[in-house]
């Protein structure tokens, strides 16, 4: 399958729920995300500028494709307010094939 066709969840944590609905409302309005879940209230321990930090954050999960990856780095930059922005993708491996159509198709350029 091509980049076009892969599908990702790529996952980034957010300070508030402000935030999370900015971006989400951006990717998906771009269509650089078919759709994006929030799950407030998760707790991130992790170290930061050498001490152990610990907040509560929201997680965007973010469906996507390969194709639209680079670019969602690239708004992500530019959309958040952390100095150092987590983003990582899960490649997604298997699913429902009409749901990944829906992805692909919702996550095509224009």
């Amino acid at each position: 399958m091509n980049a076009q066709g892969n599908v990702l969840l790529a996952l980034t944590t957010c300070p508030s729920s402000e935030v999370a609905t900015r971006i989400a409302q951006t990717l998906v309005s771009e269509r650089l995300a078919a759709c994006v879940n929030q799950m407030p209230g998760i707790s991130s321990t992790y170290i930061w500028e050498g001490k152990v930090q610990t907040d509560t954050e929201v997680l965007l999960i973010i469906k996507t494709t390969e194709a639209q990856f680079a670019v969602i780095k690239e708004r992500l930059a530019g959309l958040h307010p952390y100095e150092l922005p987590e983003l990582v993708a899960i490649p997604v491996c298997a699913g429902s094939e009409r749901y990944l159509d829906w992805v692909r198709h919702n996550c095509a350029p224009k």
